[in-house]
């Protein structure tokens, strides 16, 4: 007794969390020895733990105890014993079987009796007559029963390893078996304890009623248990399906049957000859379905103040019932036409209900529905030909069946097309104070935070998105009309007061409709099938026409009406491609907003008025650009016409720079339709006054010669010639970056193979802006030398004070990092049309805010521009001196933050690195790599040691700021080391990349090679000297570093670097190979492979251990100083000299691939298997094969207990409860 004491206090100390670590691990390690000791033990003291006199806690963790022996030590006990067993599991079934006895002791008896039957099969049918006894004692008897039947099948909805083919077979043919027994039992449940349940409550007594109502829940969790698995027609013929309709009626037991309809109805339809039974049984099911959701449409459409939780809670889930029977098994009922019309009905109910977890919920249907009439868009014919019949139609609904796809396609009627785009119209935003007063019903519940739980706002809107985009491009007309009536009545409520004029937030919701609507009807596909009747079109024409008429009418003069009609406008930009002759109206009233503001020149008070006027202005200057993008060449005949207007605005001093270089961008885009010829012509039209005062060497001089330059150039007041030519550098770098991403080739250096840029630098095409890096480059490297010399130490002390905190990191910054919503900014809006930050309300006139919002976007755009610049070919590298570059970005490189340089790398020297001709790689390549591979191997390395070993990671970027609590800038911190980490390792890979390799052999070539009787021989120098691999051990300064983050980012817990380090890695095996450098050989058979190996030690490398296998497979197989790969395993692993000769043995019987992979798993697994826990890690996932885990399965009801059995249901949890 004195050892069950003992036990009992070890499940104490290992539940308590107010223990102390060692204890609950001291406790931990005792119940293991318990579990793993003699078998025999194991049982008496789990018995003796599940008595009564015990806690609930001890005697949950004595019944997980005895299941873990019937499941994994079963064998172990004598057959004599084993009966033992049965009988004292049987009587203690009897013994749980009283009114006060705790819920899930209960539910853990049934599962124990449950695994008992399914380890003894030849006792299945004694058990089960055992068990069946036992329903008519009394109501607690008979739920023990019912819990019984509902984990009888746990072994086939669950899966389980250790359960092997056999019994997994045995086990189904017992159950299948048993069906009809079972089914019976679940039936004689219903009938006597409903009834009873019944009586009670009409009898007022109250305690006899839970206890049968306690019955009949455990059989409905029974009933749902074989739902997911038996077929369908089976559990038809049962009549399940009426008893569990019958059950709807109940308030207690509608939301757990409701369940067994959502488990059948996401069965799929067989194609055997039960397929007539099937489509019975599911015929059925919608008609129980839809008759409870008809009774709750009817019951809310007096207004839902009258609906309690409850009742939506059940809605709810009728709701998700419906949808999963419409995108299931819709064909069940495709033949009848009054049902399929009242079921879309119903659901068109639900999509229109004000309650918005119903609409929410609904929505997946249309969009299945939807989705599939759009794939049938094309021809007329693929509905209505030989290969496809029509079943049924009314007013609502049109249906079509595939023939040969066996396939359905539903036609909805235009009427519900118009209240389907009504509603995703209607719901387009977020909860505002306002919005109600726009609404025809004030109940209706849009997008709250309250619903965040349910789906990002994002998520949900861009469903209502796709709904609008599909019926656009389905029925035009329907959608055209739609929108012209949700626009006028819109703005007729704004004209009235209806929406106050400060809040335009309904308007920038039928902005959003108006746009994706306009874009879904002129797509491209649809159009032409759509709108191929002249009557179409002209309908299109006159509605459409009459939008833009009736936009261009406003004249509204506020800053925030000024952005909303622009956006409007912009949204007709496809209309404009199709029907050019409107886009005259447009430029004119784009033009007359324009003069409508005053310029606010940069540098003056900015108060809110301002603001709201410069966004205003650029708003109408970028919708330019993307009508100039939707309408294509509609736009040409307007070019001189836009150019006219702008000189004359210029002339006024009514355009901005910024303003100019957006309208600049516009015409880019529309010279780019016109041909090259015309597009060189446009940008040296807008180059031109640019260049004179951008190549002036005075300013440079003065303010680019040394860093304390740029500093008084960006500290200078408001009002100042300074504060001029600060922002006239600013926005020249956005529009030369600008321009050269709208000009030249559709491809890019960010292209993802060398090849892709090999073809432009070879080609006989020459970029517009080619002839003009001269002269643009050499001032960017000085205004960037400048910038990155900003955060130098010898700096940094002698900075102003609002120029020392420019260099932190913004509020909005950090938000980002953090994953969080970054503070909403009321600020200006850069050239580039980013939106500035000014975060921080009092500071609106901030300098600081100021210099950090032109240090980011200079930054920013500076580098974007030099990664588009190299992708140009050889104009780039003969007009940029290398040391020039190479001073500009690395000269400072150690003062530089973690995110800058991340940044660095991404934009311009991995597109360098793709780019680069092989003849630059010595002057080019051979200074930027060392320089900034060794760099980043040092820094990287301090940074992660700090972090695994002190839990902080030591970066440049967030020391010494003390606006973010500790926890976040460590979050902060870690975020800015793994992406800078990543981004390293990204550039390892694009060294590696096929094509920069093109002469390095693949693994299968060297494999052919050595499988061939006379070899052909590799031309090593060749590979050396024409492979970026090559070049770069052709220059140790650069090829060291990067070996040694190779090495050391195997440690790092970072799934994604590693990976991309493996591709790197897999380029350095196949290099050593080829050229046979010796010592190059040591280091990746020795080194590497213990680094790949400590990589397998690490859990996080779960999801690519499948590629750190394959590299450990190529460093043995490949390398002909495998005796150091052996010493590796012998050493590093404890392999047996024995296994590794097996193991050797094992790869010589094959060629394949995959199997030598295999060896090699099985190999690591079998002699460090606890330790290689990224192998473990997926060894040890089960597969959930069948098995839905509802709500409905953890319902607390009277007689449960607080206590909560977890995630894990009953068995499945026997592994983790340890």
């Amino acid at each position: 007794m004195g050892e069950i004491a003992s036990v009992a206090q070890a499940v104490i100390a290992a539940l308590d969390w107010n223990s102390s670590a060692e204890t609950r691990h001291s406790a931990s390690v005792f119940l293991d020895s318990i579990k793993s000791g003699d078998v025999r033990v194991l049982a008496a003291t789990s018995f003796e733990l599940v008595k009564p006199n015990w806690s609930s806690e001890i005697r949950h963790y004595g019944f997980k105890l005895l299941q873990h022996l019937v499941r994994l030590r079963w064998e172990e006990l004598h057959s004599e014993e084993r009966l033992q067993f049965v009988e004292m599991v049987a009587a203690m079934v009897c013994e749980v079987a009283k009114p006060h006895e705790v819920w899930v002791l209960k539910s853990q008896t049934a599962a124990l009796f449950a695994e008992v039957a399914r380890r003894e099969l030849p006792l299945w049918e004694k058990l089960l007559s055992t068990i069946f006894s036992l329903r008519t004692k009394s109501p607690i008897h008979a739920e023990m029963v019912a819990m019984v039947l509902r984990w009888l099948p746990e072994d086939i909805t669950v899966h389980n390893e250790d359960l092997e083919g056999d019994r997994r077979r045995q086990l189904v043919r017992s159950l299948k078996d048993s069906l009809p027994y079972i089914f019976d039992q679940l039936h004689m449940l219903f009938g006597q304890y409903l009834g009873a349940t019944v009586n009670a409550v009409e009898q007022n007594q109250m305690d006899v009623a839970k206890q049968n109502a306690a019955t009949v829940t455990a059989a409905l969790n029974a009933v749902n248990a074989y739902a997911e698995w038996v077929p369908v027609p089976l559990l038809g013929n049962s009549h399940l399906t009426d008893v569990c309709g019958h059950l709807l009626r109940y308030r207690e037991f509608r939301l757990i049957a409701c369940e067994f309809f959502k488990m059948i109805a996401l069965r799929r339809r067989p194609s055997d000859e039960t397929l007539l039974d099937f489509d019975s049984t599911m015929a059925c099911s919608f008609d129980i379905v839809m008759n409870s959701a008809r009774d709750f449409l009817e019951n809310s459409a007096s207004g839902i103040s009258c609906l309690d939780d409850s009742e939506v809670e059940f809605a709810e889930c009728i709701c998700l019932t419906m949808v999963a029977l419409g995108c299931n098994n819709l064909q069940c009922i495709a033949g009848h036409e009054e049902r399929l019309s009242l079921y879309l009905l119903e659901m068109l109910g639900f999509l229109q209900h004000p309650k918005f977890a119903l609409h929410f919920e609904s929505l997946p249907l249309w969009l299945f529905l939807l989705r599939g009439s759009s794939s049938n868009l094309k021809t007329n014919e693929q509905v209505e030909g030989s290969r496809s019949s029509l079943i049924s139609g009314t007013n609502s609904t049109a249906v079509f069946i595939d023939k040969e796809k066996k396939g359905m396609t539903i036609r909805i009627s235009d009427d519900f097309c118009g209240i389907i785009l009504d509603v995703a119209f209607q719901r387009m935003l977020k909860k505002n104070p306002t919005i109600g007063l726009t609404l025809s019903n004030n109940s209706l519940e849009i997008w709250s935070d309250d619903f965040a739980s349910k789906s990002d706002f994002g998520q949900y809107r861009g469903k209502l998105i796709e709904l609008i985009r599909l019926i656009g491009a389905q029925q035009p007309v329907i959608a055209a009309s739609r929108i012209s009536q949700r626009i006028e009545g819109m703005i007729n409520l704004y004209l009235v007061g209806s929406i106050p004029s400060q809040d335009l937030a309904v308007l920038e919701g039928t902005q959003l409709a108006l746009d994706t609507t306009i874009s879904a009807i002129f797509d491209g596909a649809s159009y032409a099938v759509n709108i191929s009747s002249p009557a179409v079109h002209h309908t299109l024409h006159t509605i459409l026409g009459g939008i833009l008429q009736r936009l261009c009418s406003l004249n509204w003069t506020e800053p925030a009406q000024v952005e909303i009609i622009g956006r409007l406008l912009d949204a007709m930009g496809p209309y404009l491609k199709h029907f050019p002759e409107a886009v005259g109206s447009i430029i004119n009233k784009l033009f007359d907003l324009l003069k409508l503001l005053p310029v606010i020149q940069k540098g003056h008070t900015q108060d809110l008025m301002a603001v709201s006027m410069s966004r205003a202005r650029l708003q109408i200057c970028t919708s330019f650009i993307r009508i100039a993008q939707a309408a294509a060449t509609s736009l040409l005949p307007h070019m001189e016409q836009i150019a006219g207007i702008m000189a004359r605005l210029e002339v006024d001093g009514q355009l901005r720079q910024s303003e100019h270089n957006l309208l600049g961008e516009a015409f880019l885009i529309m010279a780019s339709a016109a041909g090259s010829e015309q597009q060189q012509k446009i940008l040296a039209w807008l180059l031109e006054p640019i260049s004179k005062q951008w190549l002036q060497m005075e300013w440079q001089t003065k303010y680019l010669s040394e860093p304390m330059g740029l500093v008084h150039l960006l500290t200078r007041g408001p009002n100042t010639s300074e504060n001029e030519l600060m922002w006239y550098i600013f926005h020249t770098i956005t529009f030369y970056e600008r321009a050269l991403k709208r000009c030249g080739s559709k491809k890019t250096p960010h292209c993802t193979s060398q090849e892709s840029s090999v073809i432009d630098m070879d080609s006989a095409y020459v970029h517009p802006l080619a002839s003009h890096l001269s002269w643009m480059l050499p001032p960017l490297l000085k205004v960037l030398r400048c910038i990155h010399s900003l955060w130098s130490q010898a700096i940094v002390q002698a900075l102003p004070v609002e120029m020392r905190a420019a260099l932190l990191m913004s509020p909005a910054e950090q938000s980002g990092l953090l994953g969080e919503v970054a503070p909403k900014s009321k600020g200006m809006v850069a050239g580039d049309g980013s939106q500035l930050d000014f975060s921080r309300p009092q500071n609106m006139e901030s300098k600081e805010n100021e210099i950090r919002n032109w240090l980011k976007g200079v930054r920013d755009s500076g580098y974007i521009l030099l990664g588009l610049a190299t992708g140009i070919g050889d104009q780039f590298y003969n007009c940029v001196d290398s040391d020039s570059l190479v001073v500009a970005l690395l000269e400072n490189i150690e003062a530089m933050h973690f995110r800058h340089i991340r940044q660095l790398i991404h934009s311009v020297l991995t597109p360098f690195v793709k780019t680069c001709p092989t003849i630059c790689w010595g002057a080019w390549l051979g200074i930027f790599l060392p320089r900034l591979l060794g760099h980043c191997q040092k820094s990287l390395i301090d940074s992660w040691s700090s972090l695994i070993w002190k839990g902080r990671a030591n970066v440049p970027d967030c020391c010494g700021d003390g606006s973010a609590p500790d926890l976040k800038a460590e979050v902060m911190e870690e975020k800015i080391l793994r992406d800078l980490t990543r981004e390293t390792c990204g550039l390892l890979a694009a060294l590696a990349s096929p094509g920069a390799n093109k002469s390095l052999p693949s693994s299968e070539q060297i494999e052919q090679l050595n499988r061939m009787e006379s070899s052909p021989l590799i031309d090593t120098e060749k590979i050396a000297s024409e492979s970026l691999i090559g070049f770069l051990f052709k220059h140790n300064d650069g090829a060291v570093p990067a070996l040694q983050i190779c090495l050391k980012a195997f440690s790092w817990p970072d799934s994604e670097a590693v990976a991309k380090v493996v591709l790197f890695c897999g380029s350095v095996v196949m290099f050593a190979v080829s050229t046979n450098n010796i010592e190059l050989q040591q280091f990746v058979a020795k080194d590497l492979f213990e680094a790949v190996i400590q990589g397998l030690t690490l859990e996080s490398n779960a999801m690519i251990h499948a590629e750190l296998i394959s590299l450990c497979r190529e460093i043995f197989i490949q390398l002909s100083t495998r005796h150091l790969a052996r010493q590796v395993l012998l050493s590093q692993l404890s392999v047996t000299p024995d296994a590794l000769s097996a193991f050797e043995n094992a790869l010589l019987k094959t060629s394949s691939a995959k199997e030598q992979k295999q060896h090699m798993k099985s190999l690591l697994l079998s002699a460090a298997g606890s330790q290689l826990k990224a192998l473990l890690a997926q060894k040890n996932t089960k597969v959930i094969t069948n098995v839905t885990l509802t709500a409905a399965r953890s319902l607390q009801h009277t007689s449960e207990s607080t206590l909560d059995e977890g995630d894990t249901i009953g068995l499945a949890a026997v592994n983790t409860a340890f």
